[in-house]
């Protein structure tokens, strides 16, 4: 019975992943507000088309770039950090295992047990250097091994930045510019309203508050490379 309660504990119910479509909102959601304000920003104080495109085109890539070494870094930091966390671990289980065993005991205990179950739960942890070195990495220090790579991380956020950035800038291909403006900002509200519904679905939240919280923060993007662009382009002038 005391095997079974403590498998268990480092048992995971088959909940929702929301990992992969976390990175890949939140690839998407940066490039298409960074790129969308930079685009409204240029267009406002330009009335060449091509200049918009071109600006674009490089906060485009730029951004694209930049997430995916931001997204390795940082990936790539607390898969070191567990790394060097389960050798220090390692370490103490087997050079201090007396004050391991206390340390199992103590969660235990927290957790409810008590005399002979007690014992018999420490017992049972501490007979495996495996079970208990994972034990103590999970309750302990509340720690869990990377389930994809940081290359792998940093892929679907460059790609999902290159996506996103993408989007606002498709009407200044199509459409007279002033045109292209509003196109390009109704697009992005829209898209980011969607994107911000289905995250709450998907996820956790009520789906309305969601969408108008994400297209919410398109509109200030979109406000702030306006005033950029006004206050530039009549400097300029």
């Amino acid at each position: 019975m005391v095997r079974e309660a403590i498998i268990r504990l480092g048992h995971k119910e088959p909940h929702k992943k929301p990992s992969r479509l976390r990175d890949f909102i939140l690839g998407w959601q940066d490039g298409l507000v960074n790129v969308l304000g930079v685009i409204l920003g240029v267009a406002t104080a330009t009335s060449d088309t091509r200049m918009v495109l071109i600006a674009a085109m490089a906060a485009t890539f730029a951004e694209s770039i930049s997430m995916m070494a931001v997204a390795y870094t940082s990936f790539k930091a607390e898969a070191d950090f567990y790394k060097s966390e389960l050798a220090r671990e390692k370490r103490e289980v087997e050079t201090i295992p007396d004050k391991e065993r206390a340390e199992i005991r103590s969660i235990f205990k927290r957790m409810g047990f008590g005399g002979a179950l007690l014992a018999k739960a420490v017992r049972t942890v501490s007979s495996n250097k495996k079970r208990w070195i994972d034990f103590m990495m999970d309750r302990e220090l509340k720690l869990s091994p990377q389930k994809f790579s940081p290359i792998n991380i940093a892929l679907i956020v460059g790609a999902s930045a290159l996506m996103g950035s993408l989007i606002p800038a498709v009407p200044f291909f199509l459409l007279p510019l002033q045109s292209a403006i509003i196109a390009s900002l109704v697009v992005s509200v829209i898209v980011l309203f969607f994107v911000g519904f289905y995250k709450s679905v998907t996820t956790v939240g009520n789906p309305i508050r969601g969408g108008l919280e994400m297209a919410a923060i398109g509109m200030l993007a979109a406000i702030a490379g306006y005033a950029i662009g006004a206050i530039f382009g009549a400097v300029i002038v």
